[in-house]
């Protein structure tokens, strides 16, 4: 019997990286999976990995930070399969122009809080309603270590998108304790995946990254993505407003204990 059996969830930024992976873990736990990304043929890639696999997902096309696509995102996944049970919020940027606050510009800063904070927002906005319906659920939202620690190689804007991911997550926790609705953030450490190897684009900025990683590699979207399964199940049915770091120990070694 898998951990998600009967379950529905919706993972955004599922055309890749942890998205995919959570896809094809929570599928293989026996949820249905409403995939959703703005990438088509990326999304399209990770339905059909899911259906080759044996499991159950369909393909939602929305722009996060556009409250009529968040909305529909929702009504699909209650349409399809009757209810929304886990929502995972993942979708989200690392803009290649993001850097100090004197060289950032205020387009970039806008368009990476319209997806990684606002998005998160209109998620829960349309998301809570339906698990309200379902009778209760978990809600994932990515966050990243960078908002505990503030990253060697300067992206302002992405850094505080994330800060306000936690501070949302714990707001929300509380909120809805009562209503049996989980809210908890998942904080990757530095990933080998295509978004962070974008950004860091030469070997001195992943080395500069790397070196204060203690287990001394990134980490993959895989390891994301079975974390993510543990806050979407019952195994973690008496966490919420939590961050949870899964960082390759980066944290420990830098963060003063409180």
């Amino acid at each position: 019997m898998g951990r998600l059996d009967g379950k529905v969830a919706l993972i955004t930024g599922a055309g890749g990286g942890i998205g995919r992976a959570s896809a094809l873990a929570f599928a293989d736990e026996g949820a249905a999976v409403v995939a959703v990304d703005i990438d088509e043929p990326a999304l399209a890639a990770t339905v059909a990995a899911v259906e080759a696999a044996g499991g159950r997902a369909i393909a939602v096309i929305a722009d996060v930070s556009n409250h009529a696509d968040a909305e529909a995102m929702v009504a699909a996944a209650e349409d399809a399969f009757g209810s929304l049970d886990v929502l995972f919020n993942n979708a989200g940027i690392m803009h290649p122009d993001d850097g100090d606050a004197v060289d950032t510009s205020e387009e970039v800063w806008d368009r990476t809080m319209e997806i990684n904070a606002k998005g998160v927002f209109l998620g829960c906005k349309y998301g809570i309603p339906a698990l309200r319906r379902a009778g209760g659920g978990s809600i994932i939202n990515t966050a990243s270590f960078v908002a505990r620690l503030g990253a060697a190689t300067p992206q302002v804007a992405y850094t505080a998108s994330k800060g306000a991911v936690l501070a949302l997550t714990r707001e929300l926790a509380v909120v809805h304790a009562r209503e049996n609705i989980r809210v908890n953030a998942l904080s990757p450490g530095p990933l080998h995946t295509e978004l962070l190897m974008k950004f860091l684009d030469t070997e001195d900025k992943k080395q500069r990254r790397l070196v204060h990683v203690p287990m001394g590699r990134f980490g993959k979207a895989a390891e994301m993505a079975k974390a993510a399964l543990f806050l979407a199940s019952d195994d973690s049915s008496y966490m919420t407003g939590t961050e949870f770091l899964v960082d390759g120990g980066i944290t420990a070694a830098y963060v003063t204990p409180e």
